[in-house]
Protein backbone atom coordinates (compact mmCIF):
# COMPACT_ATOMS: atom_id res chain seq x y z
CA UNK A 1 0.00 0.00 0.00
CA UNK A 2 1.33 3.68 -0.99
CA UNK A 3 1.49 6.44 1.56
CA UNK A 4 0.41 9.86 1.11
CA UNK A 5 3.26 12.28 1.68
CA UNK A 6 2.73 15.84 1.28
CA UNK A 7 6.70 17.60 0.33
CA UNK A 8 7.00 21.09 -0.30
CA UNK A 9 2.24 21.40 -0.11
CA UNK A 10 2.25 19.23 -3.20
CA UNK A 11 -0.06 15.80 -1.96
CA UNK A 12 1.12 12.80 -3.53
CA UNK A 13 0.23 9.05 -3.58
CA UNK A 14 3.52 7.16 -3.56
CA UNK A 15 3.43 3.62 -4.75
CA UNK A 16 6.05 1.46 -5.54
CA UNK A 17 7.41 2.46 -9.10
CA UNK A 18 5.09 5.42 -9.39
CA UNK A 19 3.45 8.66 -7.96
CA UNK A 20 -0.35 10.34 -8.65
CA UNK A 21 -0.82 13.78 -7.71
CA UNK A 22 -3.05 16.65 -9.19
CA UNK A 23 -1.72 18.67 -12.37
CA UNK A 24 -2.80 21.97 -10.77
CA UNK A 25 -1.17 21.09 -7.81
CA UNK A 26 1.81 20.52 -9.19
CA UNK A 27 1.61 23.79 -11.96
CA UNK A 28 0.90 25.93 -9.13
CA UNK A 29 3.67 24.81 -6.88
CA UNK A 30 5.96 25.30 -9.94
CA UNK A 31 4.69 28.85 -11.03
CA UNK A 32 4.68 30.50 -7.05
CA UNK A 33 8.37 29.17 -6.69
CA UNK A 34 9.82 30.74 -9.89
CA UNK A 35 8.25 34.12 -9.88
CA UNK A 36 9.97 36.60 -12.67
CA UNK A 37 8.90 40.02 -11.31
CA UNK A 38 9.40 42.91 -12.99
CA UNK A 39 10.27 45.96 -10.63
CA UNK A 40 8.42 49.53 -11.11
CA UNK A 41 10.54 51.88 -8.75
CA UNK A 42 10.06 55.41 -8.91
CA UNK A 43 10.66 56.59 -5.16
CA UNK A 44 11.86 55.58 -2.07
CA UNK A 45 9.67 52.30 -1.77
CA UNK A 46 12.01 51.33 -4.43
CA UNK A 47 14.95 51.42 -2.77
CA UNK A 48 13.40 49.07 0.19
CA UNK A 49 12.90 47.08 -2.52
CA UNK A 50 16.46 46.93 -3.61
CA UNK A 51 17.36 46.07 -0.16
CA UNK A 52 15.43 42.96 0.09
CA UNK A 53 17.68 41.71 -2.91
CA UNK A 54 20.53 42.19 -1.04
CA UNK A 55 22.17 39.71 1.09
CA UNK A 56 20.51 40.39 4.54
CA UNK A 57 17.13 39.46 2.81
CA UNK A 58 17.65 38.02 -0.18
CA UNK A 59 14.18 37.22 -1.94
CA UNK A 60 16.10 34.92 -4.28
CA UNK A 61 15.67 32.45 -1.42
CA UNK A 62 11.58 32.60 -2.53
CA UNK A 63 12.38 31.79 -6.12
CA UNK A 64 12.85 34.97 -7.60
CA UNK A 65 16.81 36.08 -8.25
CA UNK A 66 16.01 36.35 -12.01
CA UNK A 67 14.56 39.90 -12.06
CA UNK A 68 12.88 40.86 -15.54
CA UNK A 69 12.93 44.36 -17.25
CA UNK A 70 10.70 43.76 -20.51
CA UNK A 71 7.15 42.57 -19.55
CA UNK A 72 6.69 40.43 -21.99
CA UNK A 73 9.02 37.95 -19.88
CA UNK A 74 7.73 39.08 -16.43
CA UNK A 75 5.14 37.39 -14.23
CA UNK A 76 4.90 39.77 -11.10
CA UNK A 77 4.51 43.44 -11.53
CA UNK A 78 5.82 45.17 -8.48
CA UNK A 79 4.54 48.84 -8.45
CA UNK A 80 6.62 50.49 -5.48
CA UNK A 81 6.90 54.30 -5.02
CA UNK A 82 4.80 57.58 -6.54
CA UNK A 83 2.99 57.36 -9.63
CA UNK A 84 1.96 60.55 -11.21
CA UNK A 85 -1.12 60.83 -13.46
CA UNK A 86 1.13 61.34 -16.41
CA UNK A 87 3.15 57.93 -15.66
CA UNK A 88 -0.16 56.01 -15.34
CA UNK A 89 -0.90 55.26 -18.59
CA UNK A 90 2.66 54.11 -19.32
CA UNK A 91 1.78 51.87 -16.32
CA UNK A 92 -0.88 50.34 -17.49
CA UNK A 93 0.89 49.57 -20.94
CA UNK A 94 3.39 47.75 -18.97
CA UNK A 95 0.43 45.81 -17.30
CA UNK A 96 -1.09 45.33 -20.42
CA UNK A 97 2.38 43.78 -22.20
CA UNK A 98 2.59 41.50 -19.66
CA UNK A 99 1.50 37.51 -20.67
CA UNK A 100 -1.11 35.49 -18.37
CA UNK A 101 -1.02 34.71 -15.99
CA UNK A 102 0.03 37.95 -14.23
CA UNK A 103 0.17 39.06 -10.87
CA UNK A 104 0.62 42.70 -8.94
CA UNK A 105 1.92 43.82 -5.92
CA UNK A 106 1.48 47.37 -4.41
CA UNK A 107 4.69 48.11 -2.42
CA UNK A 108 3.99 51.33 -0.28
CA UNK A 109 1.74 54.04 0.55
CA UNK A 110 2.10 55.67 -2.73
CA UNK A 111 1.63 53.32 -4.82
CA UNK A 112 -1.65 51.92 -2.58
CA UNK A 113 -3.55 54.96 -1.89
CA UNK A 114 -1.26 58.32 -3.31
CA UNK A 115 0.53 58.66 0.47
CA UNK A 116 1.08 61.92 1.84
CA UNK A 117 0.50 63.22 -1.79
CA UNK A 118 -2.88 64.08 -1.86
CA UNK A 119 -2.62 66.65 -4.83
CA UNK A 120 -3.66 67.12 -8.12
CA UNK A 121 -0.63 65.33 -10.43
CA UNK A 122 -0.01 62.50 -7.89
CA UNK A 123 -1.92 59.13 -8.84
CA UNK A 124 -3.83 57.97 -5.35
CA UNK A 125 -3.49 54.67 -6.07
CA UNK A 126 -2.75 52.48 -8.47
CA UNK A 127 -5.89 50.28 -8.85
CA UNK A 128 -7.25 53.09 -10.32
CA UNK A 129 -5.60 51.70 -13.66
CA UNK A 130 -4.51 48.47 -12.68
CA UNK A 131 -5.85 45.68 -10.58
CA UNK A 132 -3.68 44.76 -7.64
CA UNK A 133 -3.60 41.61 -6.33
CA UNK A 134 -1.52 42.21 -2.58
CA UNK A 135 -1.03 45.66 -1.28
CA UNK A 136 2.08 46.36 1.24
CA UNK A 137 1.53 49.11 3.37
CA UNK A 138 4.44 51.63 4.58
CA UNK A 139 5.91 54.54 4.13
CA UNK A 140 8.82 52.93 2.88
CA UNK A 141 8.28 49.69 3.79
CA UNK A 142 10.11 47.63 5.26
CA UNK A 143 12.05 44.60 3.51
CA UNK A 144 10.71 42.19 5.87
CA UNK A 145 7.03 43.72 4.61
CA UNK A 146 8.21 43.42 1.30
CA UNK A 147 8.84 39.85 1.54
CA UNK A 148 5.94 39.12 3.58
CA UNK A 149 3.66 40.95 0.17
CA UNK A 150 5.54 38.26 -1.90
CA UNK A 151 4.61 35.50 -0.22
CA UNK A 152 1.18 36.16 0.29
CA UNK A 153 1.46 36.51 -3.90
CA UNK A 154 3.28 32.72 -3.49
CA UNK A 155 0.40 31.58 -1.48
CA UNK A 156 -2.15 32.95 -4.20
CA UNK A 157 -0.56 31.64 -6.89
CA UNK A 158 0.36 27.98 -4.99
CA UNK A 159 -3.76 27.93 -4.62
CA UNK A 160 -5.09 29.61 -8.32
CA UNK A 161 -7.06 27.47 -10.20
CA UNK A 162 -6.04 26.65 -13.95
CA UNK A 163 -9.01 27.79 -14.84
CA UNK A 164 -9.78 31.14 -12.97
CA UNK A 165 -8.00 33.59 -15.65
CA UNK A 166 -11.04 32.05 -17.65
CA UNK A 167 -13.99 32.48 -15.56
CA UNK A 168 -16.68 35.32 -15.89
CA UNK A 169 -15.71 37.30 -12.79
CA UNK A 170 -11.87 37.77 -13.80
CA UNK A 171 -13.52 38.43 -17.25
CA UNK A 172 -15.53 41.07 -15.85
CA UNK A 173 -12.84 42.78 -13.21
CA UNK A 174 -10.80 43.06 -16.58
CA UNK A 175 -13.80 44.77 -17.94
CA UNK A 176 -13.86 47.02 -15.55
CA UNK A 177 -10.34 48.32 -15.83
CA UNK A 178 -11.15 48.69 -19.88
CA UNK A 179 -8.38 46.17 -20.01
CA UNK A 180 -8.48 43.98 -23.48
CA UNK A 181 -9.20 40.52 -22.54
CA UNK A 182 -6.52 38.13 -24.84
CA UNK A 183 -7.24 35.11 -23.50
CA UNK A 184 -10.18 34.30 -25.59
CA UNK A 185 -7.73 35.49 -28.58
CA UNK A 186 -9.71 38.55 -29.43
Amino acid sequence: MGKITAEGNVEAINYEGFQLTRLDTVIGAARSNSLWPLPFATSCCGIEYMASMAPNYDIARFGMERMSFSPRQADLLIVAGTISKKLAPVLRQVYEQMSEPKWVLSVGACASSGGIFDTYSVLQGIDRVIPVDVYVPGCPPRPEQIIDGIMNIQALVKHESLRRRYSPEYKDLLDNYNIENDIDGK
